[in-house]
């Protein structure tokens, strides 16, 4: 059947540009799966999709004018119901088959097909596949419906003379045209009030036409590029946008670049329909502000890209990316000099006037800044995560340690109160830094507040320092007790404290710097650090489990196997600086020859344990009376003792390995011993002697997780 490319454009007033890239994506992911359901596409067609702050659109390539017709095999209803004791076409069956358009010359023709105990009727038909009219409406209405729309509008259509009063539409923004061509062809549909057609408007200036019109569906990139002044793919545009930004830093010299920020771009990418970057300086004088209070300004507000130098040092020079293109670009420069200047010099007022105050000085206000109604104020947070702070570092560093995280503990929230964080939130602890070494604290005390809430995202680094460390770490789990405790629990997609975060941030920091710690030895001085009439209800083990949970999954992420995991975390390993040693054995483990057997008889074993009592692994030789437990015994004296040895010393491989050779005896001994023989004695030693082989079995990782 022949085919031809389809264009679908929908023309709308401004896009919200942080979520320009995931509409046109969406839209256009939409409208190909509808087309292809509906078996007007082919197997090679392929989808591209266009995106600019005022048009969503879409490129189809080999779609079809009509689907290919379709044998369709329907089920009726059971023959018992269909079909009287004659054989002849009950009522119901009649009345059926009118519904499907049959009339009862169709009875003679349907199937019997087994349908579970009984037999049903089925009717073969051949459905008219879609044309592309009625098949691209279809396509069209669900893009639009399943568009992921932040925030939707409400506007009216002029007044229609058939109907009274105005007609609403809802949508991200009002739209103004709709293109619907198949080749040349124009496909009649409609949308937010709209037909379809074959015109669009370039861009707000440059455009050479106010109209524009689009001759096929292949022609729309490159007329929209040479005569409306767009370039309509997103891709596209984010890459002249880089390669300008490249070029403009080249120019400049000495080695500056623009700052790499995904997020930034995109947004900027979304703003603009033809991008044309300049370059644009401010005064020196600002540069004695911090360059993150800089750069965030200039990022956030203006939508810049601050220029580093080749130390990483913030530049006086920054780049815009403009939506016009004038000969002359001096006013456009001049403009946007004008604007920044005046967010520099309020950064620069921020800066000085904190700096007035010390950070000690500000923590008595945090008594008055609401962390939760249920949890109390931000000092009373302060005072709790100052406990749990001085114990961890106690048990880390001694006195030196705890007392220096105490310390950094009580002023870790200060800057909350000043004017720059009260202007940027984002700058929370970076500013605190800052401060703490305008009032002369150390280093280490100064890095510590701002480290404390690191690692902020996947892949952030980890506390510089043991103080940052330790306050992170009081930080993160004071956090995680609190919300637990007045059941505050993540649900779903929804979290709004960051619990993961910070669980995955405990996690990281106890497995990646190997910390002496055990997981719930930390739960529980972050418990006792909560007063008696603000103690939340016993949360150890939720609050455990979750974190475990939260592993389990980082660690899937990582590569490691379903199986793998789970052997090691059903022991709930204290420390968790040893899970990935503990993984790497296993893995090892599991290669060996002899891991299957060995993991099916450790299953075994402790299903047999669970039916009994619990029994000690005191073994007798006196009541040894088979030759197989004989020589399972004498195999585990050599064996076990060295998989202890091992795993005493940390090798976990070895211990793991060391294990193999008792494949043999457990096998014998499963095959020649009763283990629930008749007399106590020797059931109860057998009993014994299997509870010493799972104990020994089981101390890296839980082996019968491994069993298939």
């Amino acid at each position: 059947m022949s085919s031809q490319n389809l264009l679908i454009e929908l023309f709308v007033e401004e896009l919200p540009p942080k979520a320009l890239k995931k509409l046109g994506d969406a839209f256009t992911q939409v409208l190909f799966d509808q087309l292809k359901a509906q078996g007007l596409c082919q197997d090679s067609s392929v989808a591209t999709a266009y995106a600019s702050p005022r048009r969503l659109a879409s490129h189809v390539t080999g779609v079809v004018a009509q689907a290919a017709n379709k044998l369709v095999s329907q089920k009726l209803m059971p023959v018992a119901v269909g079909l009287d004791a004659e054989g002849q076409a009950t009522p119901a069956l009649l009345k059926r088959l009118h519904a499907l358009g049959a009339d009862a010359s169709a009875v003679a023709q349907l199937k019997r097909i087994p349908d579970g105990k009984a037999q049903a009727l089925f009717y073969d038909s051949i459905v008219t596949g879609a044309t592309l009219t009625e098949g691209l409406q279809k396509a069209l209405n669900e893009a639009i419906a399943k568009l992921p729309i932040p925030k939707v509008m409400s506007y009216q259509l002029e007044r229609d003379c058939e109907l009274p009063g105005w007609s609403s539409v809802h949508f991200v923004r009002p739209a103004h045209s709709l293109i619907a061509l198949h080749g040349a062809d124009v496909i009649e549909v409609k949308a937010l009030g709209l037909n379809s057609g074959r015109t669009t408007t370039g861009h707000r200036f440059e455009s050479l036409q106010a109209t524009i019109s689009i001759a096929n569906a292949d022609s729309y990139a490159a007329t929209l590029r040479e005569q409306g002044a767009v370039i309509a793919s997103f891709a596209d545009r984010r890459e002249t946008i880089v390669q300008q930004l490249q070029v403009a830093a080249q120019s400049i010299g000495n080695g500056v670049k623009a700052i790499d920020d995904d997020a930034l771009l995109d947004e900027v990418t979304g703003l603009v329909e033809r991008p044309n970057v300049m370059i644009c300086s401010f005064e020196k004088e600002f540069l004695e502000v911090p360059q993150e209070c800089l750069i965030l300004t200039m990022k956030a507000n203006q939508k810049y890209f601050p220029l580093l130098n080749q130390d990483g040092s913030l530049s006086h020079q920054f780049l815009i990316v403009s939506n016009i293109s004038p000969a002359d670009p001096s006013d456009v420069i001049g403009g946007n000099e004008r604007v920044v200047r005046p967010r520099l010099a309020d950064a620069k007022f921020f800066f000085d006037q904190d700096r007035k105050k010390t950070l000690a000085s500000r923590v008595e206000a945090l008594g008055k800044v609401v962390y939760h109604n249920k949890l109390g104020s931000q000092g009373d947070r302060i005072l709790r995560v100052r406990s749990i702070a001085a114990a961890i570092g106690e048990k880390l560093g001694g006195a030196s340690l705890s007392l220096s995280a105490d310390q950094a503990a009580e002023l870790a929230k200060a800057d909350l109160v000043t004017d720059m964080v009260g202007e940027f939130p984002e700058l929370q602890g970076v500013m605190g830094r800052y401060y703490a070494l305008n009032d002369g604290l150390s280093t280490e005390i100064a890095d510590a507040i701002e480290d404390h809430y690191k690692p902020r995202f996947a892949g952030d680094d980890l506390p510089r320092n043991p103080t940052g460390l330790v306050l992170a770490l009081a930080d993160k789990l004071e956090t995680l007790v609190g919300m637990f405790g007045i059941g505050n629990l993540p649900t779903g997609d929804k979290d709004p404290f960051a619990l993961r975060r910070h669980a995955l941030g405990v996690i990281r920091m106890l497995s990646e710097r190997n910390l002496p710690l055990g997981l719930n030895e930390l739960l529980e001085l972050a418990i006792n650090a909560f007063p008696e009439a603000l103690r939340p209800v016993p949360v150890l083990d939720a609050l455990s489990a979750y974190i475990y949970d939260r592993l389990s999954g980082s660690l899937r992420e990582q590569g490691f196997s379903a199986q793998e995991v789970d052997a090691v975390l059903a022991l709930q390993p204290k420390r968790l600086g040893e899970v990935s040693q503990r993984l790497e054995a296993v893995r090892a483990f599991a290669a060996l020859p002899e891991a299957s057997a060995l993991a099916a008889a450790n299953k075994r074993i402790g299903n047999i344990l669970k039916k009994v009592d619990a029994v000690d692994g005191h073994v007798s030789d006196q009541l040894l009376k088979e030759v197989a437990e004989i020589a399972l015994f004498e195999a585990m004296k050599v064996c076990a003792t060295e998989a202890n040895q091992k795993f005493e010393a940390g090798d976990y491989t070895q211990s793991l390995q060391s294990l193999a050779a008792l494949r043999g005896p457990v096998d014998a001994f499963f095959d020649d011993v009763m283990v629930n023989a008749p007399e106590l004695d020797l059931r109860l030693n057998r009993l014994g002697l299997l509870t010493s082989l799972h104990q020994a079995m089981n101390r890296v990782a839980d082996l019968s997780k491994l069993a298939s």
